[in-house]
């Protein structure tokens, strides 16, 4: 018969395995905020090839933080408002540069590129009028954005191409208006709603809740 001490080893070794997938996520987190800035110098500086692997390091970083997150079973309402603050702070610095490197592209798509930030900025705004602060939806369009966005800026970055800069503005146009749509039909803040028909599953079940 085992011992209480040998009893209670799995919940500790757990609780250690807890902080140490953490400490990953968060630490991958940190490092995508941290090539922000290196973006920026990189942009400043015209190093197209170094910003190209800052954006390939920093696109990692997103993936893996979640993946690990979810496996050790702290993908916390906190963890996914920082790595959507981050991801914010990361593509803004990721625009910088394209902009320093590659002006004209930019300029050709200036007005619709505006469109997705503006949009972007007013999602943010309505997530804070009716559900108190910033949404960390992680949507499918908005993994979607996410990865066409990566493709294009590469290209730019290392290629001085803006063949995808369409696809990935059409995609964050997508990304915006759904996680738009979802803010308005949410009832209560919620994190980690991959789209419309989840949230309005999610109010469902919510009116279900207030009539029983």
């Amino acid at each position: 018969m085992p011992s209480s001490d040998q009893g209670a080893n799995p919940p500790v070794g757990l609780i250690r395995a807890q902080r140490w997938g953490r400490a990953v996520a968060l630490g991958l987190t940190g490092l995508r905020a941290a090539l922000a800035p290196a973006l920026v110098a990189c942009g400043i500086a015209h190093a197209g090839g170094l910003a190209a692997a800052a954006l390939v390091a920093g696109f990692v970083s997103d993936v893996f933080d979640g993946v690990v997150a979810r496996r050790f079973g702290v993908s916390t309402a906190g963890l996914r408002r920082f790595d959507s603050i981050t991801d914010i702070a990361f593509y803004l610095a990721a625009l910088f540069c394209a902009w320093c490197l590659q002006p004209q592209v930019l300029r050709a798509y200036a007005t619709w590129i505006a469109l997705v930030v503006g949009t972007l900025i007013l999602d943010h705004l309505v997530e804070r009028w009716k559900l108190g602060r910033v949404a960390s939806y992680h949507a499918w369009t908005a993994k979607l954005w996410g990865l066409t966005l990566f493709a294009a800026l590469v290209l730019l970055f290392a290629r001085g191409s803006g063949t995808l800069v369409p696809l990935a503005i059409a995609c964050g146009l997508l990304s915006n208006l759904e996680d738009f749509a979802i803010t308005l039909v949410l009832p209560a803040w919620r994190h980690d709603v991959p789209s419309v028909v989840h949230a309005w599953r999610i109010r469902v079940e919510s009116s279900r809740r207030s009539a029983a």
